[in-house]
Protein backbone atom coordinates (compact mmCIF):
# COMPACT_ATOMS: atom_id res chain seq x y z
CA UNK A 1 0.00 0.00 0.00
CA UNK A 2 1.36 3.39 -0.76
CA UNK A 3 0.89 5.46 1.71
CA UNK A 4 1.17 8.82 0.46
CA UNK A 5 -2.63 7.68 -1.74
CA UNK A 6 -5.96 8.48 0.42
CA UNK A 7 -7.72 4.98 1.68
CA UNK A 8 -10.61 4.22 0.49
CA UNK A 9 -11.79 5.08 3.89
CA UNK A 10 -10.91 8.83 3.29
CA UNK A 11 -11.95 9.06 -0.10
CA UNK A 12 -15.56 8.12 1.14
CA UNK A 13 -15.74 10.78 3.55
CA UNK A 14 -14.76 13.59 0.85
CA UNK A 15 -16.96 12.05 -1.33
CA UNK A 16 -20.25 11.81 0.95
CA UNK A 17 -19.88 15.79 1.27
CA UNK A 18 -20.56 16.10 -2.53
CA UNK A 19 -21.99 13.05 -3.92
CA UNK A 20 -24.88 11.51 -2.61
CA UNK A 21 -24.09 7.31 -1.47
CA UNK A 22 -20.76 8.44 -2.47
CA UNK A 23 -20.55 7.22 -5.89
CA UNK A 24 -22.12 8.21 -9.27
CA UNK A 25 -23.22 4.32 -9.75
CA UNK A 26 -25.91 2.70 -7.52
CA UNK A 27 -24.62 -0.53 -8.86
CA UNK A 28 -21.73 0.39 -6.96
CA UNK A 29 -23.21 1.01 -3.55
CA UNK A 30 -21.16 -1.75 -1.24
CA UNK A 31 -22.27 -0.85 2.23
CA UNK A 32 -20.55 0.17 4.22
CA UNK A 33 -18.68 1.47 1.82
CA UNK A 34 -16.90 0.69 -1.81
CA UNK A 35 -13.33 0.78 -2.04
CA UNK A 36 -12.25 2.76 -4.61
CA UNK A 37 -10.00 1.95 -7.91
CA UNK A 38 -6.56 2.77 -8.94
CA UNK A 39 -5.57 0.61 -11.47
CA UNK A 40 -6.07 -2.56 -13.52
CA UNK A 41 -3.75 -4.10 -15.83
CA UNK A 42 -4.93 -7.95 -17.48
CA UNK A 43 -7.44 -9.56 -15.20
CA UNK A 44 -6.09 -7.83 -12.18
CA UNK A 45 -7.29 -4.25 -10.62
CA UNK A 46 -5.85 -3.04 -7.85
CA UNK A 47 -7.72 -0.79 -5.09
CA UNK A 48 -6.22 2.00 -3.22
CA UNK A 49 -5.48 0.43 -0.08
CA UNK A 50 -3.37 -1.92 -1.48
CA UNK A 51 -5.45 -5.08 -1.99
CA UNK A 52 -4.92 -6.92 -5.89
CA UNK A 53 -8.15 -8.82 -6.94
CA UNK A 54 -8.76 -11.16 -9.86
CA UNK A 55 -11.07 -9.15 -11.63
CA UNK A 56 -14.31 -11.14 -12.41
CA UNK A 57 -16.94 -7.70 -12.43
CA UNK A 58 -15.23 -5.93 -15.31
CA UNK A 59 -17.16 -3.40 -14.72
CA UNK A 60 -20.58 -5.47 -15.22
CA UNK A 61 -18.79 -8.03 -18.10
CA UNK A 62 -17.84 -4.58 -20.41
CA UNK A 63 -13.83 -5.07 -20.11
CA UNK A 64 -14.33 -8.53 -22.34
CA UNK A 65 -10.63 -8.61 -22.81
CA UNK A 66 -9.64 -7.19 -19.05
CA UNK A 67 -7.80 -3.90 -18.22
CA UNK A 68 -5.69 -2.14 -20.37
CA UNK A 69 -5.92 -4.67 -23.69
CA UNK A 70 -2.98 -3.29 -25.76
CA UNK A 71 -4.71 -3.33 -28.89
CA UNK A 72 -7.42 -0.97 -27.23
CA UNK A 73 -4.77 1.37 -25.80
CA UNK A 74 -2.88 1.57 -28.84
CA UNK A 75 -6.03 2.44 -30.93
CA UNK A 76 -7.25 4.71 -28.29
CA UNK A 77 -4.06 6.49 -28.22
CA UNK A 78 -4.15 7.35 -31.83
CA UNK A 79 -7.63 8.45 -31.64
CA UNK A 80 -6.59 10.71 -28.96
CA UNK A 81 -3.75 12.30 -31.01
CA UNK A 82 -5.85 12.71 -33.53
CA UNK A 83 -8.71 14.76 -32.00
CA UNK A 84 -10.98 12.97 -29.23
CA UNK A 85 -14.29 14.72 -30.81
CA UNK A 86 -15.57 16.62 -33.47
CA UNK A 87 -18.94 18.46 -35.11
CA UNK A 88 -18.59 16.41 -38.31
CA UNK A 89 -18.72 12.35 -38.41
CA UNK A 90 -15.31 10.43 -39.00
CA UNK A 91 -14.56 7.22 -40.43
CA UNK A 92 -14.13 5.50 -37.32
CA UNK A 93 -18.12 5.35 -36.97
CA UNK A 94 -18.34 3.87 -40.52
CA UNK A 95 -15.86 1.23 -39.99
CA UNK A 96 -17.11 0.28 -36.55
CA UNK A 97 -20.53 0.35 -38.06
CA UNK A 98 -19.21 -2.03 -41.27
CA UNK A 99 -17.68 -4.54 -38.90
CA UNK A 100 -20.76 -4.78 -36.85
CA UNK A 101 -22.67 -4.92 -39.88
CA UNK A 102 -20.88 -7.81 -41.22
CA UNK A 103 -21.49 -9.65 -37.63
CA UNK A 104 -25.39 -9.30 -38.40
CA UNK A 105 -25.94 -8.93 -41.72
CA UNK A 106 -29.12 -8.98 -41.31
CA UNK A 107 -29.26 -5.84 -39.55
CA UNK A 108 -27.18 -3.75 -41.87
CA UNK A 109 -28.07 -0.43 -40.33
CA UNK A 110 -26.33 1.24 -37.31
CA UNK A 111 -26.85 3.60 -35.13
CA UNK A 112 -24.29 5.06 -32.31
CA UNK A 113 -24.96 6.34 -28.58
CA UNK A 114 -23.18 7.12 -25.53
CA UNK A 115 -24.73 4.07 -23.51
CA UNK A 116 -27.34 1.05 -23.86
CA UNK A 117 -29.25 3.40 -21.58
CA UNK A 118 -30.04 5.59 -24.37
CA UNK A 119 -29.87 2.88 -27.07
CA UNK A 120 -32.94 1.09 -25.58
CA UNK A 121 -34.79 4.70 -25.62
CA UNK A 122 -33.80 4.75 -28.94
CA UNK A 123 -35.12 1.64 -29.99
CA UNK A 124 -38.59 2.39 -28.62
CA UNK A 125 -38.77 5.51 -30.32
CA UNK A 126 -37.79 3.97 -33.96
CA UNK A 127 -40.29 1.23 -33.37
CA UNK A 128 -43.16 3.41 -31.99
CA UNK A 129 -42.35 5.92 -35.72
CA UNK A 130 -41.91 3.02 -37.16
CA UNK A 131 -45.74 1.68 -36.47
CA UNK A 132 -47.60 4.49 -35.34
CA UNK A 133 -48.36 3.03 -32.32
CA UNK A 134 -47.38 3.62 -28.44
CA UNK A 135 -47.53 0.38 -26.75
CA UNK A 136 -44.63 -1.38 -25.31
CA UNK A 137 -44.22 -4.81 -23.89
CA UNK A 138 -41.65 -5.33 -21.21
CA UNK A 139 -40.93 -8.09 -18.59
CA UNK A 140 -41.08 -8.30 -15.05
CA UNK A 141 -37.73 -7.47 -13.40
CA UNK A 142 -35.68 -7.24 -16.53
CA UNK A 143 -33.21 -4.04 -16.75
CA UNK A 144 -33.53 -2.03 -19.80
CA UNK A 145 -31.33 1.07 -18.83
CA UNK A 146 -32.34 4.06 -16.30
CA UNK A 147 -35.10 5.92 -18.35
CA UNK A 148 -38.20 6.34 -16.65
CA UNK A 149 -40.51 4.45 -18.91
CA UNK A 150 -38.36 1.24 -18.45
CA UNK A 151 -38.04 1.03 -14.83
CA UNK A 152 -40.29 -0.85 -12.79
CA UNK A 153 -43.50 0.27 -12.00
CA UNK A 154 -43.96 2.70 -8.88
CA UNK A 155 -40.05 3.58 -8.80
CA UNK A 156 -39.65 6.34 -6.83
CA UNK A 157 -39.32 9.48 -8.94
CA UNK A 158 -41.40 7.89 -12.13
CA UNK A 159 -44.99 9.38 -12.77
CA UNK A 160 -47.28 7.00 -13.72
CA UNK A 161 -47.88 9.42 -16.92
CA UNK A 162 -44.09 8.29 -18.19
CA UNK A 163 -45.02 4.19 -17.88
CA UNK A 164 -48.72 4.84 -19.22
CA UNK A 165 -47.56 3.11 -22.38
CA UNK A 166 -45.61 0.94 -20.84
CA UNK A 167 -47.55 -2.75 -20.30
CA UNK A 168 -45.04 -4.62 -17.65
CA UNK A 169 -45.96 -8.72 -18.36
CA UNK A 170 -44.34 -11.26 -16.18
CA UNK A 171 -41.60 -12.79 -17.49
CA UNK A 172 -41.54 -16.21 -19.91
CA UNK A 173 -45.00 -16.33 -19.31
CA UNK A 174 -46.54 -17.31 -22.93
CA UNK A 175 -50.08 -17.12 -21.39
CA UNK A 176 -49.73 -13.68 -20.44
CA UNK A 177 -48.27 -12.51 -23.43
CA UNK A 178 -50.92 -14.10 -25.44
CA UNK A 179 -54.00 -12.59 -23.39
CA UNK A 180 -52.28 -9.22 -23.60
CA UNK A 181 -51.57 -9.13 -27.52
CA UNK A 182 -55.40 -10.34 -27.72
CA UNK A 183 -57.17 -7.55 -26.24
CA UNK A 184 -54.28 -5.02 -27.14
CA UNK A 185 -52.85 -6.32 -30.16
CA UNK A 186 -53.76 -3.42 -31.94
CA UNK A 187 -52.12 -0.64 -30.32
CA UNK A 188 -48.51 -2.25 -30.01
CA UNK A 189 -45.62 -1.00 -31.23
CA UNK A 190 -43.02 -3.01 -29.67
CA UNK A 191 -41.77 -6.52 -27.45
CA UNK A 192 -38.77 -5.28 -25.58
CA UNK A 193 -36.74 -8.97 -24.39
CA UNK A 194 -33.66 -9.97 -22.88
CA UNK A 195 -33.15 -13.14 -23.68
CA UNK A 196 -31.13 -14.04 -20.55
CA UNK A 197 -31.76 -11.02 -18.19
CA UNK A 198 -29.43 -10.68 -15.64
CA UNK A 199 -31.58 -8.76 -12.40
CA UNK A 200 -34.12 -11.83 -12.22
CA UNK A 201 -31.26 -14.19 -12.04
CA UNK A 202 -29.06 -14.72 -15.55
CA UNK A 203 -31.00 -17.68 -16.55
CA UNK A 204 -31.35 -18.30 -20.38
CA UNK A 205 -34.97 -18.22 -21.18
CA UNK A 206 -37.33 -20.81 -22.29
CA UNK A 207 -36.18 -20.98 -26.43
CA UNK A 208 -39.98 -21.31 -27.09
CA UNK A 209 -41.15 -18.09 -25.26
CA UNK A 210 -38.32 -16.37 -27.43
CA UNK A 211 -39.79 -18.04 -30.99
CA UNK A 212 -43.41 -16.99 -29.15
CA UNK A 213 -42.29 -13.27 -28.57
CA UNK A 214 -41.09 -13.11 -32.47
CA UNK A 215 -44.24 -15.03 -33.91
CA UNK A 216 -46.65 -12.45 -31.87
CA UNK A 217 -44.80 -9.14 -32.97
CA UNK A 218 -44.89 -10.31 -36.59
CA UNK A 219 -48.51 -11.56 -35.95
CA UNK A 220 -49.48 -7.85 -34.74
CA UNK A 221 -47.35 -6.15 -37.07
CA UNK A 222 -44.84 -4.70 -33.94
CA UNK A 223 -41.38 -4.72 -33.83
CA UNK A 224 -39.35 -7.24 -31.25
CA UNK A 225 -36.32 -5.66 -30.07
CA UNK A 226 -33.78 -7.85 -28.30
CA UNK A 227 -31.63 -5.86 -25.61
CA UNK A 228 -28.05 -7.76 -25.91
CA UNK A 229 -26.33 -5.26 -24.14
CA UNK A 230 -25.10 -7.91 -22.03
CA UNK A 231 -25.15 -10.86 -24.28
CA UNK A 232 -23.59 -9.87 -26.98
CA UNK A 233 -20.37 -11.26 -25.85
CA UNK A 234 -21.91 -14.97 -25.75
CA UNK A 235 -21.41 -15.72 -29.67
CA UNK A 236 -20.03 -13.21 -32.55
CA UNK A 237 -23.72 -12.28 -33.47
CA UNK A 238 -24.81 -12.21 -29.97
CA UNK A 239 -26.98 -14.71 -27.82
CA UNK A 240 -30.56 -14.49 -30.44
CA UNK A 241 -28.44 -16.27 -33.06
CA UNK A 242 -27.70 -19.27 -30.63
CA UNK A 243 -31.74 -18.81 -30.50
CA UNK A 244 -32.02 -18.97 -34.08
CA UNK A 245 -34.63 -15.96 -33.90
CA UNK A 246 -34.34 -12.49 -35.72
CA UNK A 247 -34.99 -9.31 -34.29
CA UNK A 248 -36.16 -6.40 -35.98
CA UNK A 249 -34.25 -3.98 -33.54
CA UNK A 250 -31.79 -4.52 -31.12
CA UNK A 251 -29.42 -2.71 -28.69
CA UNK A 252 -26.17 -3.41 -27.92
CA UNK A 253 -23.55 -1.65 -25.37
CA UNK A 254 -20.55 -2.89 -23.08
CA UNK A 255 -18.15 -4.67 -24.87
CA UNK A 256 -18.83 -2.83 -28.28
CA UNK A 257 -17.01 0.31 -26.65
CA UNK A 258 -13.55 -1.25 -26.06
CA UNK A 259 -13.98 -0.50 -22.26
CA UNK A 260 -15.52 3.55 -22.59
CA UNK A 261 -19.13 4.73 -23.33
CA UNK A 262 -21.03 3.35 -25.46
CA UNK A 263 -24.02 2.02 -26.87
CA UNK A 264 -25.75 0.77 -30.38
CA UNK A 265 -28.98 0.36 -32.07
CA UNK A 266 -29.04 -2.03 -35.50
CA UNK A 267 -32.20 -2.87 -37.38
CA UNK A 268 -33.16 -3.97 -40.44
CA UNK A 269 -33.82 -1.45 -43.22
CA UNK A 270 -37.51 -1.23 -43.00
CA UNK A 271 -37.35 -0.86 -39.18
CA UNK A 272 -34.19 2.14 -39.34
CA UNK A 273 -36.19 4.02 -42.31
CA UNK A 274 -37.53 6.51 -39.65
CA UNK A 275 -33.39 7.77 -38.96
CA UNK A 276 -33.40 8.75 -42.17
CA UNK A 277 -33.39 12.50 -42.48
CA UNK A 278 -35.35 12.08 -45.82
CA UNK A 279 -38.21 10.16 -44.00
CA UNK A 280 -41.29 11.86 -43.67
CA UNK A 281 -41.51 14.70 -41.16
CA UNK A 282 -44.35 12.74 -38.76
CA UNK A 283 -41.96 9.72 -39.01
CA UNK A 284 -39.09 10.86 -39.01
CA UNK A 285 -36.60 9.97 -35.37
CA UNK A 286 -34.43 12.98 -34.17
CA UNK A 287 -31.03 11.14 -32.68
CA UNK A 288 -28.26 12.74 -31.17
CA UNK A 289 -25.64 13.16 -29.05
CA UNK A 290 -22.65 15.28 -28.41
CA UNK A 291 -20.35 12.21 -27.75
CA UNK A 292 -22.16 9.42 -29.33
CA UNK A 293 -19.91 7.59 -32.04
CA UNK A 294 -16.86 9.86 -30.95
CA UNK A 295 -13.65 8.50 -32.77
CA UNK A 296 -11.81 7.26 -29.45
CA UNK A 297 -14.96 5.01 -28.39
CA UNK A 298 -15.56 3.54 -32.45
CA UNK A 299 -11.49 2.52 -32.59
CA UNK A 300 -11.35 0.98 -29.15
CA UNK A 301 -15.09 -0.59 -29.87
CA UNK A 302 -13.57 -1.96 -32.83
CA UNK A 303 -9.88 -3.05 -31.77
CA UNK A 304 -11.76 -4.70 -28.92
CA UNK A 305 -14.40 -6.82 -31.57
CA UNK A 306 -11.46 -7.80 -33.79
CA UNK A 307 -10.24 -9.18 -31.32
CA UNK A 308 -13.39 -10.97 -29.99
CA UNK A 309 -13.81 -13.41 -32.47
CA UNK A 310 -15.25 -16.69 -32.60
CA UNK A 311 -12.00 -18.72 -31.33
CA UNK A 312 -11.72 -15.73 -28.15
CA UNK A 313 -15.33 -17.07 -27.51
CA UNK A 314 -15.53 -20.06 -27.52
CA UNK A 315 -12.50 -20.16 -25.05
CA UNK A 316 -14.40 -18.05 -22.60
CA UNK A 317 -17.06 -19.69 -23.01
CA UNK A 318 -15.61 -22.70 -22.06
CA UNK A 319 -13.54 -21.00 -19.01
CA UNK A 320 -17.25 -19.91 -17.74
CA UNK A 321 -19.10 -23.24 -17.94
CA UNK A 322 -15.87 -24.76 -16.30
CA UNK A 323 -15.97 -21.97 -13.30
CA UNK A 324 -19.97 -22.23 -13.19
CA UNK A 325 -19.27 -26.08 -12.80
CA UNK A 326 -16.84 -26.05 -10.19
CA UNK A 327 -19.01 -23.48 -8.01
CA UNK A 328 -21.40 -25.81 -8.63
CA UNK A 329 -19.46 -28.68 -7.10
CA UNK A 330 -18.56 -26.06 -4.07
CA UNK A 331 -22.00 -25.73 -3.03
CA UNK A 332 -22.35 -22.54 -5.18
CA UNK A 333 -25.74 -21.80 -6.69
CA UNK A 334 -24.98 -20.20 -9.85
CA UNK A 335 -27.05 -19.40 -13.31
CA UNK A 336 -25.87 -18.02 -16.52
CA UNK A 337 -24.63 -19.52 -19.79
CA UNK A 338 -21.35 -19.51 -21.61
CA UNK A 339 -18.45 -16.92 -19.99
CA UNK A 340 -21.66 -14.77 -17.96
CA UNK A 341 -22.43 -16.43 -14.48
CA UNK A 342 -24.03 -15.04 -11.46
CA UNK A 343 -23.80 -15.92 -7.60
CA UNK A 344 -27.05 -16.69 -5.59
CA UNK A 345 -26.80 -16.12 -2.01
CA UNK A 346 -29.23 -15.36 0.43
CA UNK A 347 -26.72 -13.39 2.41
CA UNK A 348 -24.95 -11.57 -0.99
CA UNK A 349 -23.43 -8.65 0.72
CA UNK A 350 -21.63 -10.58 3.17
CA UNK A 351 -20.45 -13.20 1.10
CA UNK A 352 -19.28 -10.13 -1.97
CA UNK A 353 -16.89 -9.13 1.02
CA UNK A 354 -15.85 -12.50 1.78
CA UNK A 355 -14.88 -12.80 -1.52
CA UNK A 356 -12.84 -9.56 -1.70
CA UNK A 357 -10.58 -10.36 0.94
CA UNK A 358 -9.98 -13.20 -0.38
CA UNK A 359 -9.08 -11.62 -3.66
CA UNK A 360 -12.02 -11.62 -5.81
CA UNK A 361 -14.11 -9.12 -7.03
CA UNK A 362 -17.75 -9.73 -8.19
CA UNK A 363 -20.65 -7.76 -9.23
CA UNK A 364 -22.51 -6.19 -6.00
CA UNK A 365 -25.56 -8.49 -7.68
CA UNK A 366 -23.11 -11.55 -8.19
CA UNK A 367 -22.69 -10.97 -11.53
CA UNK A 368 -19.46 -12.96 -13.18
CA UNK A 369 -17.75 -12.76 -16.49
CA UNK A 370 -14.93 -14.51 -18.22
CA UNK A 371 -12.35 -12.58 -19.58
CA UNK A 372 -10.21 -13.14 -22.48
CA UNK A 373 -6.80 -12.80 -20.51
CA UNK A 374 -7.96 -15.29 -18.34
CA UNK A 375 -6.86 -19.10 -18.51
CA UNK A 376 -7.48 -22.39 -17.17
CA UNK A 377 -4.60 -22.04 -14.64
CA UNK A 378 -6.50 -18.83 -13.21
CA UNK A 379 -9.70 -20.36 -12.79
CA UNK A 380 -8.20 -23.30 -10.48
CA UNK A 381 -7.16 -20.50 -8.50
CA UNK A 382 -10.39 -18.89 -8.77
CA UNK A 383 -11.95 -21.61 -7.49
CA UNK A 384 -9.74 -21.95 -4.58
CA UNK A 385 -10.79 -18.58 -3.38
CA UNK A 386 -14.18 -19.08 -3.56
CA UNK A 387 -13.82 -22.48 -1.47
CA UNK A 388 -11.62 -20.14 1.27
CA UNK A 389 -14.28 -17.74 1.52
CA UNK A 390 -17.26 -20.12 1.96
CA UNK A 391 -15.65 -21.31 4.89
CA UNK A 392 -14.32 -17.99 6.13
Amino acid sequence: MDPSLPTSQALAARAARHIPGSTSRSTLHTPPLAPYALRGRGHLLEDVDGNELIDLHANYSSLVHGHAFPPVLAATAGALAEGSCFGLPTVAEIELAEHLASRLPALPRWRFTSSGTEAVMAALRVARAHTRRNLVIRFAASYHGTSDALLQPHAPGVPPAAQADVLTLPLADPHALRAALASRGDELAAILLDLMPNRPGLRPLDPDFAALARSLASEHAALLILDEVITFRLSTAGLHALYGIQPDLITLGKIIGGGLPCGALAGTPEAMAALEPSAPPQRAVHLAGTFAANPLTMRAGLAALRALDAPAIARIDALGERLRAGLLDLGFQVTGRGSLLKLHHPRLPQLWWRLYRQGLLVAADGLCSISTVMDDTLIEDILERFARARTA
